[in-house]
């Protein structure tokens, strides 16, 4: 959070440094946005048959209006503390697109879309198992409650730089069940064990993501897992949405949703997964990741399906 102080001081940094080409960005990201809302034009929310309200649930267990969380580590000892923000969404309960949701140099129209609960980290073989266990556990105990079981899931790798290079191996596996914990796992140094193996192939869970089937290449290539019962968001969005399909990301089906936006830190996501240890930040973006597409998915599995065409 930024202070008066702080913002006055940022504001005055500004006005030194404006010049033409500033103004001439300026006038190209409102041109920007501009052709964007034309284009969207023809996707009118406030005025389609395929609206639907936000179920209550969304806005009344809604993380964002949390006090302050622990966040732990496989250990548990304490990490740092997360403080959510509540916003109210439109009536119909969509948000307009903003032209550049992920640019992090950008003032965000919304406010920020992050996971507030406990992040669960494990980076040794010893600490994975203890944590798949404690998933299995959640797990079995949902089965009682719910019809199905979701897996929000994601992975991360270290970037490449340089042409001719081949990819490099999964470092860091996430997986988030619920918006109490989600579980980042440093496979790159505890591997996959067994137990993890069984969870990832078991077909009773579904694991939810964007883009999700070329995850389960990665993890195929690189661990030699089989990840089953995949649910991909922007085409399960196309589905539930209706409308011309879109090519939807993270960032804009969360900013569609659920009114914010999610931060896209080039740093943070191009930094080095392999590290001995993952940072606070590190361990907090991914987090978040995996616990976006748990939320998203238990927001789209409440909008009813749409008719068949007669």
């Amino acid at each position: 959070m930024v202070g008066s102080g702080d913002e006055e001081s940022f504001s005055m940094k500004l006005d030194s440094e404006w010049n033409e080409e500033a103004e001439e960005e300026l006038l190209a990201i409102e041109s920007a946005y501009a052709v964007a809302k034309r284009k969207n034009s023809d996707f009118d929310l406030e005025s389609s048959s395929q609206r639907r309200r936000l179920p209550g649930w969304a806005n009344a267990a809604s993380p964002y209006g949390r006090t302050t969380h622990d966040l732990c580590d496989g250990n548990g000892d304490h990490i740092s503390k997360i403080d959510g923000s509540a916003f109210p969404c439109p009536k119909n309960g969509f948000c307009t697109f903003s032209p550049t949701p992920c640019q992090a140099n950008l003032t965000p129209m919304h406010p920020v879309f992050t996971f507030g609960g406990r992040t669960v980290y494990s980076k040794t073989s010893a600490e994975v198992k203890q944590t798949t266990k404690e998933i299995l556990d959640k797990i079995e105990q949902l089965k009682h409650d719910a019809n199905e079981i979701s897996l929000g899931f994601d992975l991360e790798w270290k970037p490449i730089f340089s042409k001719g290079t081949a990819p490099r191996k999964t470092a860091v596996l996430q997986i988030c069940m619920d918006s109490s914990d989600c579980y980042v796992m440093h496979i790159i140094h505890s591997g996959i064990p067994p137990i993890l193996k069984s969870l990832l192939e078991d077909s009773s869970s579904f694991k939810v993501g964007i883009g999700i089937t070329n995850d389960a290449t990665k993890i195929s290539r690189d661990y030699n897992v089989c990840l089953t019962s995949l649910v991909d968001l922007s085409r399960y969005a196309n589905f539930k949405l209706g409308g011309a399909p879109k090519n939807w990301g993270l960032c804009s089906l969360i900013e569609m949703l659920t009114c914010k936006q999610l931060s896209k830190s080039n740093k943070i996501r191009m930094g080095d997964w392999e590290a001995s240890e993952l940072s606070k930040d590190q361990l907090h973006y991914a987090a978040t990741d995996a616990f976006a597409s748990w939320y998203l998915y238990q927001i789209l599995k409440t909008f009813p399906d749409p008719k068949p065409i007669t």
